[in-house]
């Protein structure tokens, strides 16, 4: 039986003496969406900072594929195929839209390679701004090219924190049109986002969070039967 595509057992989390992360559990398998819903503040950024070990946990394992990675740096834990994209976008203001991509190139045996061609054609107004420096872009099409930098590295786990914030719907919905496609080929997500009906259509399972704590974790269509059991948590009614 193939090992999950991501696991957290136990995890803990601190920012100096605050204890922010709670014995985190989740399990993300091959080829699933998990969306990762809470409150602001309920620990969701911390957590996908510390699966890709921009903090360290405390606490517990973190294990992609059945090899533990909580201890290593995050340049080894981005080699082990983890990739993160975080909020904000966070593009190379100076470099253009190629420049951005080129720089994020990883090669590892991935059964289909992104390279700029196929980043190109998930996203066809990249290939339109290519040469254009990417902070005078738009928001859209900076989460556009975030995102085509994470798959630059050909990731088997692509972590998206809150990719629809700040986005005219219009954009909203080709980004998520976008990882619809990621999820068709295979790549195991976890996304961040405070858009409920967006999370709903395009997870697979659901886990919620609150003041760092685990609070629910069901499949999409449990929370469809019961959304209640969700819905307290995130003042969604």
């Amino acid at each position: 039986m193939e090992p999950d595509a991501l696991t957290l057992r136990g995890v803990d989390a601190h920012y100096g003496r605050s204890h922010v992360l709670h014995g985190i559990d989740l399990t993300l398998r091959k080829g699933r969406l998990l969306a990762l819903l809470g409150r602001n503040g309920a620990g969701k950024t911390t957590t996908m900072l510390t699966i890709a070990g921009l903090l360290k946990a405390s606490a517990g394992q973190i294990s992609t594929f059945g090899r533990q990675v909580e201890n290593l740096s995050p340049e080894a834990i981005a080699r082990s195929g983890i990739r993160l994209v975080p909020q904000g976008r966070r593009v190379f203001a100076s470099l253009s839209v190629q420049e951005n991509l080129i720089v994020a190139q990883q090669v590892r045996k991935v059964a289909s390679p992104w390279s700029l061609e196929r980043v190109y054609e998930m996203f066809p107004q990249l290939r339109q701004r290519h040469k254009q420096r990417a902070g005078t872009l738009s928001g859209g099409e900076q989460q556009m090219l975030v995102i085509g930098r994470a798959l630059m590295g050909n990731p088997d786990v692509l972590l998206l924190d809150e990719p629809s914030e700040g986005l005219a719907p219009m954009i909203v919905h080709e980004v998520a049109a976008s990882i619809a496609k990621l999820k068709a080929e295979n790549l195991s997500i976890i996304l961040v986002e405070q858009n409920f009906n967006l999370a709903m259509n395009l997870a697979d399972d659901i886990v919620v969070l609150n003041t760092g704590h685990v609070v629910a974790a069901d499949s999409v269509e449990a929370v469809r039967a019961n959304p209640e059991n969700v819905t307290r948590h995130l003042g969604v009614f």
